[in-house]
């Protein structure tokens, strides 16, 4: 039975572990090649998680998945991920960039390495995916880019709450409005290319390795395959119909009603259920912030 990626070759960074994996797991169990990249092949670093580790699962369901080791940090690393994923892997139609790790401290506080690395990671890394990946993307008549903003990119609500005020999160959140901002203007100047532009974001939190630290232990999380559903949900439709949109992961498949399954796609879970804590100005449809 035909799936919706059969064909199909995508790279996935922060694949090691967390939202990076699930999101490559997803799109390998709907027959895409997955390229994963990451730090950590067959040790994990600070974080519980490595490249092989994915590539095991990916191939425990019959997938194909090949490993490919990048430093964000790095920009001979970054300049040369594209080329290496199109060796491995035969070409490039998907690239999502769930990379980078999170460092909060307040503003006037932050260390200036600790601005330019969240800086790097969120905006610079992908901004020079995209200047690899869309050449390759038009020689194939088209692609699809996925890149992940946040929900803290959205306006601090009134009165302000712990989070707004001793979070941290200032610099962090102004980075991912800045990707969102970048990705509904890519959308537009990619579509005559056929090439979907999207952001992909929690509706809530997801407790990931790296988030974990940052959520309390009493605040409610929600299941990652709600944003793996909306991922794939990104990666398959023509530019014409789906980009430019900020798509929120219990948000839009509630709002298209677009049913979420587990990782390997086999076994369909609940619909997702809107919280009453979730940020009010979030735009189900994804047509908008």
């Amino acid at each position: 039975m035909a799936k919706l990626l059969d064909n199909k070759i995508a790279l996935v960074t922060g694949a090691s572990r967390g939202i990076g994996r699930a999101l490559a797991l997803r799109l390998a169990a709907e027959g895409a090649t997955v390229v994963v990249a990451a730090r950590s092949l067959d040790t994990a670093g600070q974080y519980a998680g490595t490249l092989r580790e994915t590539v095991n699962l990916v191939e425990s369901n019959g997938g194909t998945a090949h490993p490919l080791v990048v430093d964000l940090e790095n920009d001979a690393d970054l300049d040369t991920l594209v080329s290496r994923t199109v060796d491995v892997a035969g070409g490039l139609d998907i690239l999502i960039h769930s990379g980078g790790k999170a460092e909060y401290a307040p503003t006037v506080d932050m260390a200036q390495d600790t601005f330019d690395r969240t800086l790097g990671h969120y905006l610079r890394a992908p901004f020079k995916l995209y200047h690899h990946a869309v050449p390759e993307m038009r020689k194939r008549g088209g692609g699809w880019i996925v890149t992940l903003g946040s929900v803290t990119a959205l306006p601090t609500l009134r009165p302000y709450d712990e989070f707004s005020t001793f979070g941290g999160a200032t610099v962090y959140a102004a980075i991912k409005a800045a990707v969102h901002r970048m990705t509904q203007g890519l959308a537009a100047e990619l579509l005559a290319d056929n090439i979907a532009v999207n952001t992909l974001a929690p509706s809530t939190a997801i407790r990931t390795p790296g988030a974990a630290e940052y959520i309390p232990e009493e605040y409610p999380s929600e299941r990652i395959e709600y944003i793996a559903e909306t991922g794939l949900a990104l990666c398959h439709r023509p530019a014409s119909e789906r980009t430019g949109l900020v798509a929120y992961s219990l948000h839009f498949p509630h709002h298209h009603k677009l049913p979420v399954y587990t990782l390997d796609g086999r076994e369909r879970i609940d619909d997702p259920v809107l919280p009453e804590y979730a940020h009010p100005d979030i735009v189900a449809s994804g047509l908008g912030n």
